[in-house]
């Protein structure tokens, strides 16, 4: 197994984190906590002041192209609309990796592929599930990470050992990967995290619409109704940017919940007490079945696949393991010395590796086993 896998400490010695909020404050506290130099720039200067003062980051920079020199990663925690525009100016200012850790990766690739192809390959979309009610720098944590799922979204054009570097960052903050495109990403993203925040929003919205009933209201509420209202209390300055950069699949998420919504409602109306039972039950099943937390089994296997050295292979591996569910400990690619051939190494979690072998057979590649002490 590599030093990956076991959990070595983030092999980057040096990180500009541009954009100081509440995502880029914790990995900056994550990572001056081991030591490791942070470079920090934001267009607010008193936010970057603050974050200074609180430790997330060692050196403060009010030129971007200052910070991001001579560092190992740059990561670009942004609102979204902004993302595509910083990630080109670092890519530009000569940063050999950057990610970023917002909630829409389609068209921010997609911009930063057309406004830079050259340099695209060293650009890896990043999304932390993680978030905290509490708002900027002050509400940073070192551990927001924990246990968390980090999505990737390479792409064909991606440069491998920036990938597999950024996945052996992202582990060492006690985060889990989950690789997948780009598109899917917005798919899924819309559905249990950007439609939750709207469901939400105006659920809340809707129950306090009588000024005068407010105050009842809130002595009333029980835990369900604080449940499900609870990420309301978020920030709500970053959403219009998230809800138009992933507009499409907003749409077509909240059009399945709408229709959901009415045959609920027909239901209902039609006293249709089994037909409630059947709905009930089913979402019972499936809430029990989410799983806790995101961490790697501690058995583990290192699968070898054999691949031509040809473009978009290592995004097509990572992102099959990620479309099955397969947990990846560690990744990495090792080129023939003839050239034109190589072999991906993935560590998986055990029980994954045979759904994940029988995917990779079906497209067309051939695989070999070693069991991990």
């Amino acid at each position: 197994m590599s030093d990956a896998a076991r959990g070595r400490d983030v092999a980057v010695q040096r990180v500009a984190v541009l954009g100081t909020g509440l995502v880029g404050g914790s990995i900056g506290l994550a990572l001056t906590a081991r030591g490791v130099d942070v470079h920090g720039h934001d267009r607010d200067a008193s936010r970057l002041a603050r974050a200074k003062e609180l430790g997330a980051v060692t050196l403060t920079f009010d030129v971007l192209e200052d910070a991001v020199a001579g560092v190992d990663l740059v990561i670009v925690a942004v609102p979204v609309s902004a993302v595509a525009e910083v990630a080109s100016a670092a890519l530009d200012a000569g940063a050999s990796l950057v990610t970023d850790v917002g909630s829409v990766k389609g068209p921010v690739v997609r911009d930063i592929e057309v406004a830079r192809p050259d340099l695209a390959s060293r650009f890896i979309g990043g999304h932390p599930m993680a978030g905290s009610e509490q708002e900027g720098v002050d509400g940073a944590r070192a551990d927001l990470f924990v246990g968390a799922t980090w999505v990737l979204t390479p792409t064909a054009s991606t440069d491998e050992r920036a990938y597999t570097q950024l996945h052996e960052f992202v582990r060492s903050l006690g985060a889990e990967v989950v690789t997948i495109t780009p598109e899917h990403h917005d798919v899924l993203v819309a559905l249990v995290s950007h439609v939750p925040q709207l469901a939400a929003s105006t659920l809340m919205d809707v129950a306090t619409a009588h000024e005068e009933e407010h105050r009842t209201l809130l002595r009333l509420a029980a835990g369900g109704f604080r449940d499900m209202t609870r990420i309301a209390a978020g920030h709500p300055g970053i959403w219009p940017d998230i809800l138009g950069a992933n507009r499409e699949a907003v749409l077509d998420a909240l059009d399945a919940y709408l229709a959901a919504l009415q045959s609920a409602r027909d239901l209902v109306a039609g006293d249709d007490r089994s037909g409630l039972l059947s709905l009930l039950e089913r979402a019972r099943s499936a809430r029990r079945s989410l799983p806790v937390g995101a961490a790697i089994a501690n058995d583990l296997v290192e699968l070898r696949i054999p691949v031509t050295d040809r473009p978009g292979v290592l995004a097509e591996v990572t992102t099959l393991a990620g479309r099955l569910g397969v947990n990846v400990a560690d990744v990495e690619i090792a080129h023939s010395l003839e050239g034109g051939a190589g072999v991906v190494v993935l560590v998986v979690a055990a029980d994954g590796a045979g759904a994940l072998e029988a995917g990779l057979h079906d497209l067309g590649y051939a695989t070999s086993r070693n069991a991990l002490p």
